[in-house]
């Protein structure tokens, strides 16, 4: 795994370890823990963006599912999306409700039903948060050309694939 440029932290740990572990494939122990690193970065810009916009992560994942239904959903709905108890998701609504995130009406079908609807202030809040993790994506994805975005994308499909495949039969972690 001889690589030429610049190294990264990466490069040192399998130097590190390639001796201890003989057998060690350096090009799985590095594509190995530079994704580790990489989810963990994004998670750190993540947390960031969402205290930059006053959010908790669960107030962040609730408009993140509301938004993805258009702006409007049953909180049974979202209550299957969250995978949560609806009494949970009440709370959850209560509290977005009160920052003036969502608003519940009266569904316009079937009185008894109740719609959630994402507010404007609750939409730009979640599209800001939103726009951070995305910008440093594209930072970082934007050293590669548009061919080697899709190859990677290509290939990490292949591996989540298997992954996932592995989950169905044995359950996730």
């Amino acid at each position: 795994m001889e690589t030429e440029g610049p190294r990264d932290w990466t490069d040192e740990h399998v130097a590190r370890w390639k001796p201890v572990l003989p057998d060690l494939d350096p090009d799985v122990e590095g594509a190995v823990t530079r994704m580790k690193k990489l989810s963990v970065h994004l998670r750190r810009v993540r947390e960031q963006s969402l205290a930059d916009f006053d959010l908790e992560r669960h107030e962040f994942d609730t408009l993140h599912k509301l938004a993805g239904r258009g702006g409007s959903a049953a909180p049974s709905q979202l209550s299957v999306d969250l995978d949560l108890a609806p009494a949970s998701v009440t709370g959850r609504l209560d509290a977005l409700e009160r920052r003036g995130f969502v608003r519940r009406t009266q569904s316009t079908h079937d009185r008894r039903r109740v719609v959630v609807e994402l507010t404007e202030s609750g939409r730009s809040t979640w599209l800001g948060a939103m726009d951070v993790l995305g910008h440093e994506e594209d930072r970082l994805l934007g050293v590669l050309d548009r061919d080697e975005r899709a190859q990677l994308n290509a290939m990490l499909r292949r591996i989540m694939l298997l992954a996932e495949e592995d989950d169905r039969r044995h359950g996730p972690l």
